[in-house]
């Protein structure tokens, strides 16, 4: 049996854009920013998704966060063909049908350093203000235009 099922979570890159169509129909467009796992050079690669929804209640979703807030969406994946006979263009995208904010950070990002309790105490600083200190790993994400 065929399937086509797509299942994102990444970060909003910016403001939904809405388009109304000849129809009457609201086209609402955004794109999702998804890291790959690590390449193995140690660089962290990322894809930007087109995606597009015709469903009011999931662009009122789209439209209530901030590009980089995290979002998860549910939809199928779709190629659409624009153009004269003659020239052809081909876009793919996901069609989405549901979408909903994601609370906190991805899984799968590592947790920051800790530095083992005899050395805790041989500092007599209070663990708190030491954790805040220590760098965590950020994800870079690019400015899409």
């Amino acid at each position: 049996m065929d399937r086509n099922e797509v299942l994102l979570v990444g970060r909003l890159s910016a403001p939904a854009e809405e388009h109304p169509l000849p129809s009457g129909d609201t086209l609402t467009k955004w794109r999702i920013i998804v890291r790959r796992r690590r390449h193995r050079r140690g660089a962290t690669l990322s894809d930007s998704v087109p995606c597009i929804t015709f469903n009011p209640e999931t662009a009122a979703v789209v439209r209530s966060l901030k590009p980089r807030d995290y979002i998860e969406v549910t939809g199928s994946f779709r190629c659409r063909v624009y153009g004269p006979s003659t020239g052809k263009t081909w876009r793919y995208e996901v069609e989405v049908s549901t979408a909903k904010p994601c609370e906190g950070e991805l899984p799968g990002l590592p947790e920051p350093p800790r530095l083992p309790e005899p050395a805790l105490q041989a500092t007599g600083a209070d663990p708190a203000q030491l954790a805040a200190l220590i760098p965590r790993q950020v994800p870079y994400l690019a400015p899409t235009g």
